[in-house]
């Protein structure tokens, strides 16, 4: 979860690594630092809260650094309370690092260095791994390197400097990301290439078990035994641009306003002669044809897209599908075989469960398909199928676009599988896949005005708690509308399938209390509508999100946001537009930081 960064060459490099840990500040909050080597000694700037709130102050209190080679991170907390002394980087001295993941046998490693004579500040499980390298430290880095990780159990990404070697950063890698960006007369180390962006373009991809021996003229790999490895040089097609707010007050608000732009490029290439296209993943009509079963694996916002993705394939190609949420996947012992085909999706490639559930089905012999954002990402490698989804950096913690664009996928999917499987003929699928090319236009309709998202918003602000209520589709979206309200704006939400509320839920009605309805399945409208009738006769406020041409009563809801209309089963990539800018100036009206809310971080590398 945590973000690192490391630079060496030959400008100064405490600016280069404050402004490169901003950039990767959505990983974790609750505390920063950087270590620079400086006249043949490491100095170390740490401070609990934000890069702004604390690291920043405390180093204009320290005064100038003058330093070309250090390293940085921001955290979110795992082990240990935020605070000063929990901060990274830490070391004692000799060694210094900067670490993202969890070590699972710290406590044993512990241990054994205090019967060694070593004595512990912090409560982290990374100071057992600093103290290691010292311990194993007696003039080599690569050496002390190679028998510190051997040791060690669990998740990392180590950023390390060596007060002997002031021109130098080591690196090495398990399960969590880490790149090595490559400049001019300069070379830098970071969780994600968001964080590089305004440097370079160009970097190497470090693997699982692979060191990195880094000076500003370039690096070096070697595996644990010291091997060397060649690495291929890879280049980011993302622009600083996108990594940037661009005029717009949070990073949120403008990811949300990108979502037609990144509809369009997501579909565009895998839309071929007017059908869905799979060439470039070697997905063919034999293999979705045979599949016995359909998994989508996923967490969080990507597992609700995943639901969505389930009524679609569903309805069209009369296909069972099954949807799991990652982290219990892999504990039940699922009824996985190898004639089965296994989605899966991820934001940023990284996500611990959901990584841990591809390696499950990689293992029974499943085919994966990975639907993920971040080229050259841990699943985007290990997936024996991979599309990405063209949305661009998603900086605030809270998905929108990145959201949206996992659905485009999931109908284009949808789509062919059915056609595949012959529950629809090629004049229908043409026609679905027509209608889905209408969606940015109709996202972009969305966002023209936006003063009915903040008058819904202005009424939900004070409350303490809320309910979302849908059915059929509209249930997988109000899911994903109820987790951004209380991602951001800290208000207690759940989300129910409407005709669930009778059989409890309704007990908590009470006088003011806001129900969001989404009401976009003409189907099923006239039961949704009694679901609002029952419950503002009830005293609930009851706000309701339906397509233009609807006509809900007064006595059904007490605001209406209506949407342009489209057939129902396309209406959940417009309908979630109002549910994202609800949550989004719910959260403004209350003073919360949009784009890092508490507790939160955005790629979760840990369990």
């Amino acid at each position: 979860m945590c973000g690192i960064v490391g630079y060496t060459g030959n400008k100064e490099c405490r600016d280069i690594l404050i402004n490169s840990l901003r950039k990767l500040e959505y990983r974790g909050y609750d505390s920063a630092g950087i270590a620079v080597i400086e006249n043949d000694r490491i100095k170390t700037v740490k401070a609990k809260g934000k890069i702004n709130d604390g690291l920043v102050k405390k180093l204009e209190e320290e005064g100038h650094l003058s330093a070309v080679t250090g390293i940085g991170h921001t955290r979110w907390a795992t082990h240990g309370e935020p605070s000063d002394i929990n901060s990274h980087p830490i070391g004692n001295g000799r060694v210094t690092i900067v670490h993202n993941g969890i070590i699972e046998n710290y406590r044993k490693i512990k241990t054994f260095l205090t019967e060694k004579g070593y004595v512990f500040e912090s409560e982290t499980d990374t100071e057992s791994v600093a103290k290691l390298l010292d311990y194993y430290y007696t003039g080599n880095p690569i050496e002390a390197i190679s028998k510190a990780v051997t040791d060690i159990e669990g998740a990392y990404a180590l950023g390390i400097i060596f007060r002997d070697y002031p021109d130098m950063i080591y690196a090495v890698r398990k399960d969590s990301p880490l790149i090595v960006g490559i400049g001019e007369g300069e070379m830098f180390i970071a969780s994600d290439m968001t964080a590089l962006l305004e440097y370079t373009k160009h970097y190497y991809l470090l693997e699982a078990g692979e060191i990195a021996s880094i000076s500003k003229s370039g690096a070096l790999f070697c595996d644990l035994h010291g091997n060397k490895i060649k690495k291929e040089v890879q280049t980011a097609t993302w622009d600083v641009s996108e990594a940037e707010k661009g005029g717009f007050e949070h990073f949120m608000l403008k990811e949300i306003h990108e979502q037609p732009d990144a509809v369009r490029k997501t579909i565009s290439p895998r839309i071929k002669d007017g059908l869905p296209c799979f060439d470039e993943c070697g997905l063919t009509d034999d293999m979705l044809r045979n599949y016995k079963h359909i998994f989508i694996i996923a967490c969080g916002s990507a597992m609700h897209a995943g639901m969505v993705g389930k009524y679609i394939i569903e309805s069209l190609a009369r296909t069972p599908v099954i949807v799991d949420i990652a982290s219990e996947f892999r504990y039940r012992n699922p009824l996985l075989c190898d004639k089965d085909l296994v989605v899966i999706i991820s934001q940023s490639g990284e996500t611990a469960d959901t990584k841990a559930a591809l390696e499950l089905a990689n293992e029974v012999g499943a085919d994966t398909l990975a639907f993920v954002n971040v080229v050259g990402s841990s699943i985007a490698r290990e997936a024996k199928m991979v599309m990405f989804t063209y949305a661009g950096p998603e900086i605030s913690v809270a998905s929108t676009k990145a959201f949206m664009v996992q659905n485009a996928l999931m109908y284009l999917l949808a789509f062919r599988v059915a056609y595949a499987r012959e529950t629809i003929d090629e004049n229908e699928c043409r026609r679905l896949v027509s209608v889905l090319e209408t969606v940015p236009d109709k996202i972009g309709e969305c966002l023209k005005d936006l003063d009915p998202y903040k008058k819904a918003a202005s009424k939900l602000m004070g409350a303490d708690s809320l309910l979302y209520i849908g059915r059929g589709l509209d249930y997988a979206l109000s899911m994903e509308g109820s987790l951004k309200l209380k991602e951001i704006s800290y208000i207690h939400s759940e989300s129910y399938a409407a005709g669930e509320l009778k059989h409890g839920t309704i007990s908590l009605i009470h006088n003011g209390m806001p129900v969001i309805a989404v009401t976009t399945q003409s189907e099923l409208l006239p039961k949704t509508v009694s679901n609002m009738r029952e419950v503002k006769s009830r005293g609930a406020y009851v706000v309701d999100v339906c397509p233009d041409g609807i006509k809900i009563d007064s006595d059904c809801a007490d605001f209406i946001i209506t949407i342009p209309s489209a057939e129902d089963l396309i209406m959940p990539l417009i309908a979630v537009v109002p549910l994202q800018l609800i949550a989004y100036y719910s959260a403004v009206l209350r003073g919360n930081d949009v784009d890092k809310p508490r507790n939160l971080a955005k790629s979760v590398t840990v369990e």
